[in-house]
């Protein structure tokens, strides 16, 4: 079987696949924890990741979706970086392949760990190994031209929307990862790149026995983002690579992935984004919050908004599914790690101290 889990840690993500033949691929790192507050329910992600871990210390891939705080503290501190000596010792995690936005690349005016894992991506990318840039808008031929790198011999580096990720395949890995965005280019070619609206936007396919189990990776796309995905894949009669089975909802359940109104009780979503969770979305359906505790009021430290709450409630319940908040799991005064098994029979929940399953396999097309 293969293994999701994603961690408790607040409005931050943090997911962690381990696939069955070992590899492994961690989207985002975001140690939120504060050691000196005794009342911080965050786990402790650096200790949490070395446990699963053990004596491997190499990941072989490492997303990070968009260079923001909640997606990327303190991975200078963890992980071994090749572009400077003070990041690299025996303890450090080592990133075989890191895949990267192309705003990645070329955001400018970044300070602390953001401009560090720019760093590392700039390092990589114009070494011509160990890393996966996403889109190619003009400004990275651009890029690699004012350094006299011709860039056709970077065009193996790079992966646009709509097509699959080479370092992993169904028939060895057990998985595939289809990209949906970010795109090469958003409207006017003076478009403003913003990180949010160009960050990873994934679907992956598990497989197991013939059997496929589907979850779509959102970042902190804006509503705007998936209309343009939903349209796109529409477009090219692609509706299946928008499938889910399991869905980490975008940014922290913000309503602004939805809509631009949050609504009084629920919020209503465009056309698209309907489409998205309640017809791409697969009987049994789990919709995974990765947030603080979903508030009863409208209190100003927001998102998670309890309207966008209220609907994505209501997509699990026309499913027949599941809907989970990474810190109210499975209590709000003792949240641990969500952590889903993926197997012949779909995906099941790991309780964590009994080590038993405690919901029923997605229901698939088809299954017998």
């Amino acid at each position: 079987m293969h293994i999701v889990r994603f961690f408790p840690i607040g409005n931050a993500d943090t997911c962690l696949i381990e696939l069955a033949n070992g590899r492994r691929i961690l989207f985002d790192f975001a140690d939120m924890h504060n050691p000196d507050d005794a009342d911080d329910k965050r786990c402790d992600l650096e200790k949490e990741l070395r446990e699963i871990l053990g004596d491997d210390k190499v990941i072989d891939v490492v997303a990070f979706t968009h260079l923001d705080r909640d997606h990327c503290h303190r991975a200078k501190e963890v992980f071994w970086l090749d572009h400077a000596q003070k990041y690299q010792d025996d303890d450090r995690i080592k990133i075989q392949t890191l895949w990267v936005p192309a705003h990645a690349v070329l955001e400018q005016g970044v300070t602390g760990q953001a401009r560090t894992l720019r760093t590392e991506a700039r390092h990589r990318f114009i070494n011509g190994e160990g890393i996966r840039v996403f889109s190619r808008p003009e400004e990275l031929d651009d890029f690699l031209t004012e350094r006299d790198i011709d860039p056709a011999k970077r065009r193996n580096l790079i992966s646009d929307a709509g097509t699959l990720c080479p370092e992993f395949n169904l028939e060895h890995d057990g998985v595939e990862f289809f990209v949906h965005s970010p795109f090469g280019k958003r409207g006017d070619d003076d478009v403003v790149r913003v990180r949010n609206n160009d960050a990873l936007f994934m679907q992956a396919t598990f497989e197991v026995e013939e059997q496929q189990t589907k979850m779509v990776l959102s970042a902190d796309v804006t509503h705007e983002v998936i209309d343009d995905i939903v349209k796109v894949t529409q477009r090219h009669d692609r509706e299946y690579r928008l499938e889910w089975d399991i869905n980490n909802i975008p940014h922290h359940c913000s309503y602004k992935s939805l809509s631009d109104e949050k609504g009084d009780e629920k919020t209503e979503p465009t056309a698209t984004s309907k489409w998205l969770y309640e017809e791409a979305g697969q009987t049994g359906g789990l919709l995974v919050s990765t947030s603080k505790i979903i508030p009863d009021g409208d209190e100003d430290d927001q998102p998670p908004h309890r309207q966008a709450a209220a609907y994505y409630k209501s997509v699990a319940n026309q499913l027949g599914g599941e809907w989970i908040v990474s810190m109210e799991h499975p209590t709000k005064t003792k949240p641990e790690p969500l952590v889903i098994e993926i197997t012949s029979a779909g995906y099941k929940i790991r309780k964590q101290t009994a080590k038993v399953v405690i919901s029923t396999a997605a229901p698939r097309a088809g299954a017998q």
